[in-house]
């Protein structure tokens, strides 16, 4: 069975909340790309043992409510490059507490979550997609498909590969935190 490996680019849209949100719209509209799937909450628990062997092997369990469709993702670890390229094993979950409950008993419980609001583009039948991420620490495009298609979205978009981001939510919230003199937690919406 031939394992598959997701290649994505992440893009730092400037402006905070809903004016990064309307200038990314704008930008993914004037480009030809349409909404196929609407904005949705989501919370993204990532599970580890208490030593953070997942995360000391570079290698992610996670398991995301986005509205009522609960997904377990493992994604293995990186392989080189301009593009985040990794293995990504993926599968619907019918029971979300019951499979918290389950990784927890196997010791691994959860570690860290973060949460974003989450619309999906695509323009005609192309392979790669767009995601729009409103975060806590910004808003971020997710550029996802073939590296060539990446790339040349990117630059129809006009980001030039020096703007490419290829660290995970996490990190980036680590980095954020670093920078603003706060303690990381968990990367959450403040109520």
């Amino acid at each position: 069975m031939k394992t598959p490996i997701e290649t994505e680019i992440k893009l730092r849209i400037d402006g905070r909340g809903k004016a990064g949100v309307v200038k990314a719209r704008a930008l993914l509209r004037l480009h030809g790309f349409a909404v196929t799937a609407p904005r949705v909450f989501e919370q993204n628990l990532i599970l580890d043992d208490a030593r953070n062997t997942l995360r000391e092997r570079n290698t992610l369990l996670r398991v995301r409510a986005a509205g009522k469709v609960f997904t377990c993702t493992f994604k293995g670890p990186e392989f080189p490059g301009r593009h985040k390229r990794r293995e990504e094993l993926e599968f619907r979950v019918g029971d979300f507490e019951s499979c918290l409950a389950l990784f927890a008993a196997l010791g691994f419980p959860v570690a860290c979550r973060y949460e974003k609001y989450r619309t999906e583009f695509a323009r005609g039948r192309e392979t790669g997609h767009v995601t729009l991420d409103e975060t806590p620490i910004g808003v971020f495009m997710e550029l996802e498909g073939p590296a060539r298609w990446i790339d040349s979205t990117a630059k129809t978009l006009g980001f030039p590969r020096a703007a490419y981001l290829t660290d995970s939510y996490r990190k980036l919230y680590e980095d954020w935190c670093l920078v603003k003199g706060v303690e990381p937690g968990d990367m959450r919406f403040k109520s």
